[in-house]
């Protein structure tokens, strides 16, 4: 099995690069990346514990979303995992203006808003929760952002 990666440039002042390497080298690691990739890591672990929402990475794909009359489809939308928003509702897609967030592993639909950016700042603040392995019920926060873009 080929274990996928990315790789990342990062610059420092001569301080920051001895103190990272300092750093690295009490914790065990064999180098600065290494050390950084689990400060990372854990930074964003504390984020989500602490409740804050998280920062996504969006991207153009396509998903299964479970409608309300019980289909299965595929569509086309951004996706961040564990989320995507397709244009539509969930009776399906739709060129109107709404927007519907879909949980991605369930295939559930977690909301529909009025715009693409209110399924994103729901979906940034869902994932602090789902990472921790819960998948509340979205109701009383999907209110409150509907209530905020009025």
């Amino acid at each position: 099995m080929k274990l996928k990666t990315a790789s990342f440039h990062v610059r420092a002042t001569p301080a920051q690069a001895a103190a990272w390497n300092r750093a690295a080298e009490a914790e065990g690691h064999r180098s600065a990346g290494t050390w950084l990739a689990a400060a990372a890591d854990a930074y964003l672990k504390v984020r989500a514990r602490a409740g804050h929402p998280l920062p996504l990475a969006w991207h153009l794909g396509t998903f299964t979303a479970h409608l309300m009359d019980g289909r299965e489809l595929q569509v086309r939308g951004v996706v961040s995992p564990p989320f995507g928003v397709f244009r539509g509702t969930s009776h399906g897609p739709d060129r109107n203006k709404l927007r519907t967030l879909v949980h991605l592993p369930s295939g559930r639909i977690i909301a529909t808003l009025k715009s693409s950016r209110q399924c994103r700042a729901l979906a940034s603040e869902l994932a602090p929760v789902i990472l921790r392995g819960e998948l509340p019920d979205p109701v009383p926060i999907v209110e409150r952002h509907r209530r905020e873009a009025l």
